[in-house]
């Protein structure tokens, strides 16, 4: 039974977002960090991918939709559809062989025992799809369709993908989304969960301008610059993202 657990979902390959959360005293602390996919597709996505090596046994992966599609990119999978993003086909093809290889065995989903919360399931979007969207105010009929299928002792599920924080009950689940590291919509900053024995979002301000300059004058990527501004700045705002996914979890007109 792990005492305490750090979750970092969405770091999207922003390297100061990362070290800022790493430094954080209740991350150097965790026994655990959970990493909630989406990881390496952005402006730095080797020197992310290299320090999360570094930390060894205790980074537990999962893919996300943008790792997925790093690899394959770089592994020209034939069913594979052509991403509108410019950034992933520029990512993927920096990523070095052990780097593909560790995207590739990445799991879908994992599960730990954490002390107050019991059996957690941590995944990328939803249980069951890396693309799926759920959001803090989708229909209760919507979360059984997507908990379908999960284990009874599963009572907490921890999820990423919208950039979002959020807690909320579920048909007696707690499901929890840590937002994102690295391309927060609506607040600036590197957010994250603190999980054991309760739920604790946590918000990690960082030197947003200094980290826009050491992007823009460290990374390769042709539009870094103007890629840094508009996500580190979240410019974003949390009503922009509800209002584009809202139609992705099958809601209608009617709350």
């Amino acid at each position: 039974m792990l005492n305490r657990v750090a979750v970092l979902s969405d770091i999207h390959g922003v390297l100061p977002a990362l070290e800022a959360v790493l430094a954080e005293p209740d991350v150097r602390a965790a026994e655990r960090i959970v990493l909630t996919g989406d990881i390496a597709a952005g402006p730095q996505p080797t020197e992310v991918l290299d320090l999360l090596m570094s930390l060894g046994d205790r980074v537990g992966w999962i893919a996300g939709n943008a790792d997925r599609e790093l690899l394959e990119h770089r592994r020209h999978t034939p069913d594979s559809a052509p991403t509108p993003d410019p950034l992933t086909p520029w990512a993927a093809d920096r990523l070095r062989p052990d780097h593909l290889d560790l995207l590739a065995s990445l799991p879908r989903t994992l599960t730990l025992p954490v002390r107050g919360l019991g059996t957690v399931l941590f995944c990328h979007a939803t249980p069951r799809d890396d693309e799926e969207v759920v959001l803090v105010d989708s229909r209760l009929d919507r979360w059984q369709e997507v908990f379908t299928g999960l284990d009874d002792d599963i009572r907490t599920v921890v999820c990423g993908h919208t950039h979002m924080p959020f807690v909320r009950l579920a048909h007696g689940r707690l499901v929890v989304n840590p937002g994102s590291v690295g391309m927060p919509y609506g607040r600036p900053g590197a957010h994250w969960a603190l999980l054991g024995p309760g739920t604790d979002l946590r918000h990690t301000p960082y030197d947003l301008e200094a980290a826009v300059h050491h992007l823009t004058r460290t990374s390769t990527y042709p539009d870094a610059a103007s890629w840094a501004d508009y996500y580190l700045h979240a410019r974003a705002t949390d009503a922009d993202a509800l209002a584009a996914f809202g139609p992705r979890d099958g809601r209608t007109n009617t709350p």
